[in-house]
C-alpha cells in the first residue's frame, strides 16, 4: 500500500511543477527533453540578470548577488542538471548513448565546470561580505565565465543532446521520465520550489532591468 505522507508529498511537487510550466513558459508536451528545455528559458532569464549585475558595483548589488547565487546552485544545478544526471543521463546510456565521452560525456565536463565558477564566485562574495574590494573582479570573470559555458552548453543540450534523446526514447518513457523528474524534485527539494525560484528569477530581473 502506498504511503499517504509520500504520495501527498509527490502530488504536491507535481502540481507546483504544473503551476511553475505554465507561469514561465507554458509548458504542455509530455517529453522531458521538453521540460528540461523549459527550465532552460527560467535559466537564461538569471543568467542575463547576472551578466547585468557584473555592470554594476558589487558591493551595493550584494543581495541579488546572493540570489542568484542561490538560484545557481538550487534551480539550475541540485535541480536541472541532476535530473539530467540522474535520470535522462542513464536513459540514454540504456539506449545506447555512452556518458563516457560523446555528448553525455562532454555535458557532464561542462557541468562540473560550471561548478568550479560557482564556488569561485562563492568564494568572493564571502570576501566581498568582509569589505574585500578586490574580490569583485574575481567574482566578476567567474560569473562571466559561467555565463558564456551555460548558454554554450544549453545551445548544445537544445540543439544536439535533446534531439538524440528524442529520437531514441520513446514516448511512453518519456512520461515516465517525467514521472521520474517530478521524484526527485519531491525527495530532494520539497513542494513549491519551482515557484520559490520563479519569484527569484523576476526578482533578479526587476533589480537590474
Amino acid at each position: 500500500m502506498e504511503n499517504r505522507p509520500d504520495a501527498e508529498k509527490l502530488s504536491r511537487a507535481h502540481s507546483a511543477h504544473d503551476a511553475t510550466l505554465t507561469a514561465s513558459s507554458h509548458h504542455q508536451s509530455d517529453k522531458a527533453t521538453a521540460l528540461l528545455s523549459d527550465e532552460h528559458r527560467v535559466i537564461e532569464r538569471v543568467l542575463a540578470a547576472v551578466e547585468k549585475l557584473t555592470e554594476k558595483p558589487a558591493l551595493a548589488s550584494l543581495d541579488s548577488w546572493k540570489k542568484a547565487l542561490d538560484f545557481i546552485r538550487h534551480f539550475a544545478d541540485r535541480c536541472h542538471h541532476i535530473k539530467e544526471e540522474k535520470v535522462l543521463f542513464p536513459a540514454l546510456e540504456e539506449h545506447g548513448i555512452p556518458s563516457d565521452g560523446g555528448p553525455v560525456g562532454m555535458m557532464l565536463t561542462e557541468h562540473e565546470e560550471g561548478r568550479s565558477y560557482v564556488r569561485a564566485m562563492a568564494a568572493a562574495i564571502v570576501l566581498l561580505e568582509a569589505k574585500n574590494d578586490a574580490a569583485a573582479a574575481v567574482l566578476f570573470s567567474s560569473a562571466r565565465a559561467y555565463i558564456r559555458l551555460l548558454r554554450e552548453h544549453i545551445q548544445k543540450e537544445d540543439e544536439i543532446l535533446f534531439r538524440m534523446a528524442d529520437e531514441v526514447i520513446s514516448a511512453d518513457e518519456q512520461k515516465k521520465l517525467l514521472a521520474a523528474f517530478a521524484q526527485h524534485e519531491a525527495e530532494e527539494m520539497g513542494a513549491g520550489v519551482h515557484e520559490k525560484y520563479l519569484k527569484i528569477a523576476a526578482e533578479l530581473e526587476g533589480a537590474t532591468g
